[in-house]
């Protein structure tokens, strides 16, 4: 496709802003040292071992390597330099002995979801889910949001222009929103996982905590409505209906309130009554009726009961307590400098009779630059792609017969 000289320029501005909003960040360290934490983890499609490696080692130490990015894991310690990869790391040169305390599900092994499907990005149509707890991906069609969408063959061609994510959930294949949009909630908890879980198998169905059901085999797919009365669970064990009595408001005195402190009280747990529909499906995996799966809403972290029978299983799924960080690397200072910044910055950093000899070669290469693109110009001819190529293919062979 042909151009002319300030479109090429323009166009390769845009590329090296483009690279610098997709990459701002720094790869030239291994995760390695820092432990097991949370942090983006990659799949070496080529090394063919069922291991995960860091970002900077998915760039520097992987960079012809066909990998696949299964996205944030937790409590994960990059695999690159340890003995379970051959190929080895270029950050972080010490050998290392094999990690033993990450986790490697069927994602390491490159399928996803309860279907065990593969995923490849150039076919895959639906958008994919992940769960809070386990971290693996699900088709929102394996969650019952959507119907199985079509082959690639069959699929129509997806729609011209930008998708304005934010006011659709519709994906760039044309396929219609799912039944639960992703405004409608904060976190998706598989099944599997909301039933090994006691809170979330206590609270699914409830209000915030959204399923998809159906009546029967034959209906349609639908969005479970939560129980309306409320009832109150107390300690004891001794579930009721009746509302709690609410005394009428007088001020206490301060004694009164220490003692009301340390008056020994069984302590009402405030968590909603089970939704029976939602129990039936949990407690039968290969129930027609529904998968099990939970969609929380917004703000669920604030809606836990956390009285004593329900602290515990909480404290032990902190993610359901508080949302967890994911490890960054530290923001490249060179990102978003043009090519000349970048190649003066090189400049200055190099010895003086080297710099010299890189200034005379920069402007030998642009004398000879403006000859050759002086006929364009006086022609009012475009410079397209292979005249570009053609100039530097040229360039590279007269520097060939220097040496």
């Amino acid at each position: 496709m042909a151009a002319t000289l300030q479109e090429y320029l323009d166009s390769q501005d845009n590329l090296l802003k483009e690279a610098s909003e997709a990459l701002p960040h720094q790869f030239n360290q291994c995760t390695y040292p820092l432990g097991s934490l949370r942090q983006p983890v990659y799949l070496c499609i080529t090394c063919n071992l069922p291991r995960g490696i860091c970002s900077a080692c998915s760039i520097a130490c992987h960079t012809d390597h066909e990998q696949t990015e299964l996205f944030p894991k937790r409590d994960f310690r990059c695999d690159c330099p340890t003995s379970a990869l051959p190929h080895p790391c270029h950050l972080h040169k010490t050998p290392e002995e094999p990690n033993t305390s990450n986790a490697y599900g069927q994602n390491f092994s490159g399928v996803f979801c309860r279907c065990g499907r593969p995923y490849d990005p150039n076919t895959e149509r639906e958008t994919m889910i992940q769960c809070l707890s386990c971290e693996d991906w699900f088709h929102e069609s394996c969650c019952n949001l959507r119907e199985k969408p079509e082959t690639e063959a069959e699929a129509p061609a997806a729609p011209e222009g930008d998708v304005d994510d934010a006011a659709s959930d519709a994906s760039s294949s044309g396929l219609p929103p799912p039944m639960i949009r992703a405004s409608d909630y904060d976190s998706f908890v598989c099944a599997a996982c909301v039933r090994k879980i006691p809170t979330l198998l206590r609270y699914a169905g409830t209000e915030g905590c959204l399923m998809a059901i159906r009546d029967a085999p034959s209906l349609p797919w639908k969005v479970l409505a939560p129980t309306q009365d409320p009832v109150l669970v107390f300690d004891e064990g001794t579930p009721t209906s009746e509302a709690p009595v609410v005394p009428s408001k007088r001020a206490l005195s301060p004694s009164a309130r220490e003692g009301e402190r340390e008056a020994k009280r069984p302590r009402a747990c405030l968590a909603p009554p089970l939704n029976p529909v939602a129990q039936q499906i949990l407690a039968d995996p290969s129930s027609e009726l529904g998968a099990g799966d939970v969609f929380l809403t917004e703000d669920f972290r604030e809606r836990w009961c956390r009285c004593e029978e329900c602290l515990p299983s909480l404290e032990a799924n902190a993610f359901l307590l508080k949302e967890e960080e994911t490890y960054e690397p530290p923001e490249d200072p060179d990102s978003g400098l043009s090519l000349e910044e970048l190649g003066m910055r090189a400049l200055n950093r190099l010895p003086r009779e080297r710099a010299i000899d890189g200034i005379h070669a920069f402007n030998a290469m642009r004398d000879n630059l403006v000859q050759y693109l002086r006929p364009f110009a006086n022609e009012g001819k475009v410079v397209g792609d292979e005249d570009v190529k053609a100039f530097f293919d040229k360039l590279r062979e007269q520097s060939a017969k220097a040496v």
